[in-house]
């Protein structure tokens, strides 16, 4: 950020007169004035700030993605409620009309710690935010997947290019311990790092706290061989691949054993960190995917609390549209479900889903004695049925004879 400073008053270049010195103080104390309002952040008496890229106006059709997923029909029993994501990943603009309440205060991790994790300067932290969060009724066809949530904004990547970078993983494990610090309810990781122990260890102290983890599985490059994705593929995360608007796996979405679910991935359209439009995302990623998946986490976490992460990821996985094998390496148990991933009623009497009805009670019935007689009376009459045609072809047979012993007296004699 360019540094605005103070004018000097003995400069002989700033000695004018009349109107010309008024403009130039004028001015220069709105300039003071804006650079305080960004520089020092206060949720209380300042604006977020802006920044980031821009984007265009005028969305009028409502993406493919919600359309396909039909987040609407699940918000009669969640909305996301009470629930905090928290988003890792390029920080998120809190200015948008789409997130504008929906974003608190976050923390920086590379570099801009007084933005508090709400500056977005690559645009695809802001686009995932508002894919889980977005507010509905903002006067566009775009809504979140879960519009109640809360975004916790937590910025660890100051671009969206590919990095080996050796403190990158330690980064993320930071920061996921602090959105644990902070309540987050769920933790979206649309990135791919190194496989590091403190990594590790950050994914599984998580899980410990309750905490449901949805991470992208990885973009494959042309030309490049599959990478295994971390954090996706640590145990208990949700791993999610893409999908295209006919349901078809993206190509450059990684697949592999770990792929638990699956998203829309290919032409995304989201929230812009500056200004009020939106962006498009042609070739989309499981960056996205997963954002979709944090989304009905959420939706899930506010209607069932009690549920684990691991009890989380099992309804997302048994209420997902399944491809005809149940399961695979490119989509996992197919796309995410949102209504049927809220309502359904899973489980057993001896193991009860979430807000299932309790085994009836057992009362005397005063009729029993009744059926008891009846069903008596039903088993007595088939016997005598039975017996009944089982006689009737001796008592012809008696009566051809005369009902007398032996040899028929008609027949002929033979010696």
């Amino acid at each position: 950020m360019r540094e605005c400073l103070p004018l000097s008053a003995t400069d002989p270049s700033r000695r004018r007169t009349g109107r010309a010195v008024r403009a130039v103080l004028s001015g220069t104390l709105a300039v003071l004035l804006g650079a305080a309002l960004v520089a020092v952040p206060s949720p209380a008496v300042a604006a977020p700030p802006t920044c980031g890229p821009a984007g265009e106006d005028g969305l009028v059709e409502m993406p493919w993605a919600l359309r396909r997923l039909d987040p609407a029909s699940a918000w009669p029993l969640s909305r996301g409620d009470g629930v905090t994501v928290a988003v890792i990943d390029s920080g998120v603009s809190a200015a948008h009309p789409l997130l504008k309440g929906q974003v608190i205060e976050g923390r920086d991790f590379n570099g801009l710690e007084a933005k508090q994790g709400q500056c977005d300067m690559a645009g695809h932290g802001t686009m995932v935010a508002g894919i889980i969060a977005g507010k509905e009724g903002t006067g566009v066809p775009f809504s979140g997947i879960a519009p109640a949530a809360r975004i916790l904004p937590i910025r660890v990547l100051p671009d969206t290019r590919g990095t080996n970078d050796e403190a990158l993983p330690g980064q993320i494990a930071a920061a996921i311990d602090y959105a644990v610090q902070q309540g987050a309810d769920v933790i979206n990781l649309s990135l791919v790092t190194l496989d590091r122990p403190e990594l590790k260890a950050a994914v599984e102290n998580a899980l410990a706290k309750r905490v449901v983890l949805v991470a992208a599985a990885g973009n494959r490059q042309e030309q490049q061989q599959e990478k295994t994705g971390y954090p996706a593929a640590y145990d208990g995360v949700i791993a999610v691949a893409g999908v295209d608007e006919q349901g078809g796996h993206v190509g450059t979405s990684v697949s592999g054993a770990y792929v638990d679910v699956a998203a829309p991935g290919l032409n995304i359209v989201g929230p812009a960190p500056r200004g009020t439009g939106y962006r498009a995302e042609p070739t989309g990623g499981t960056s996205f995917a997963a954002a979709y998946v944090s989304g009905v986490a959420a939706l899930v976490r506010a209607a069932h609390p009690g549920l684990d992460p691991h009890q989380v990821a099992d309804r997302l996985e048994r209420t997902a549209d399944n491809p005809p094998d149940g399961h695979n390496a490119e989509v996992g148990y197919g796309v995410v479900n949102p209504y049927r991933a809220v309502s359904s009623l899973l489980g057993t009497r001896t193991d009860p889903p979430a807000g299932a009805l309790p085994a009836p009670a057992r009362s005397d019935d005063p009729l029993s004695w009744q059926r008891t007689a009846a069903i008596w009376a039903a088993a007595i009459g088939g016997l005598l049925a039975a017996l009944l045609l089982a006689a009737r072809p001796i008592v012809n047979r008696g009566r051809r004879r005369g009902w007398r012993p032996g040899r028929r007296t008609d027949s002929p004699i033979t010696n």
